[in-house]
């Protein structure tokens, strides 16, 4: 039993920990501004608050990744998943340099978020229709989110 159940949630395991070693980064590079020899201000206040930022959004991103992972299938959570670290990485940089650079990481993270939630509610659908209608439709839900999820890449 203990390898099915780590079958089905690997790919979330790793992007979890994919996860960590970014905060690990965003905070060495809070910690390397902080240590500056030539302390900016302005550039401390930047990375940290784009290193806050990120922070508050992190327990909603693991919260919604796993429940799509759990509840509908890990393979398209698991890939936006990496698709939100790839923007907030890009949300990150871009809030070091000018406030406004890092709008297009926010927005694109938004819609990830959206995305994930969304494979949440139907996976918990589906799961109330085999409970109560004896009615599964996983497999063709699990086909649509994987081909949905590729539409997370456009702009």
């Amino acid at each position: 039993m203990y390898s099915i159940v780590v079958e089905n949630i690997y790919m979330l395991v790793i992007v979890t920990l994919i996860s960590v070693l970014q905060n690990a980064f965003f905070a060495l590079k809070v910690e390397k501004e902080c240590r500056s020899v030539n302390p900016n201000p302005a550039a401390f206040e930047r990375v940290s608050c784009a290193n806050r930022n990120c922070m508050d959004s992190y327990p909603t991103f693991l919260a919604v990744m796993w429940c799509a992972g759990l509840c509908l299938s890990q393979a398209p959570a698991s890939f936006a998943g990496v698709i939100y670290l790839v923007v907030r990485q890009k949300y990150f940089v871009g809030y070091m340099g000018q406030t406004s650079q890092s709008t297009p990481g926010f927005l694109f993270g938004k819609r990830v978020l959206f995305f994930l939630f969304l494979m949440c509610i139907v996976g918990i659908f589906n799961y109330l229709l085999v409970r109560f209608c004896s009615s599964d439709y996983k497999e063709y839900v699990e086909t649509i989110t994987s081909a949905a999820s590729a539409l997370l890449l456009l702009p």
